[in-house]
């Protein structure tokens, strides 16, 4: 059994690829490498319709996420196969079981697990949901 990378998230950027399959998501960490790897549109649509809606009319932004190029979509990028999400006090840590690298364990703060269900829902009209 593949050992769970774990890396608290800053910031976030998202971007859909032409096909409408897939979304490439680079993660900055606290003390670490940004991370990068691609979601299938299933897993989008499963977290839109599990992600906790943000409450707090006070909560405030995230910083700006890290630049997502080209080299970024060119690079050999794990594909993220299945996601558990497990809701703590505050914040939400999603384990990815990757393809290629070790399984990747993001811990979310309140900010940006509402940055990422806006990015996500903003995708949703881009992408092609196979399972329906």
């Amino acid at each position: 059994m593949k050992t769970a990378v774990i890396r608290q998230v800053k910031s976030m950027s998202m971007s859909c690829d032409r096909v409408g399959n897939l979304l490439l998501a680079k993660f900055s960490a606290q003390g670490a490498n940004d991370a990068c790897f691609v979601i299938p549109a299933s897993i989008v649509f499963f977290l839109i319709k599990n992600l906790p809606v943000n409450q707090d009319p006070t909560l405030q932004p995230p910083p700006a996420g890290p630049q997502i190029t080209q080299w970024d979509w060119d690079a050999n990028v794990p594909r993220a196969l299945t996601v558990n999400c497990k809701v703590q006090p505050g914040k939400i840590s999603m384990t990815f079981n990757l393809d290629i690298k070790p399984d990747l364990t993001l811990v979310l703060d309140r900010s940006n697990v509402e940055l990422m269900r806006q990015i996500l829902i903003a995708y949703s009209q881009d992408l092609i949901d196979l399972d329906q």
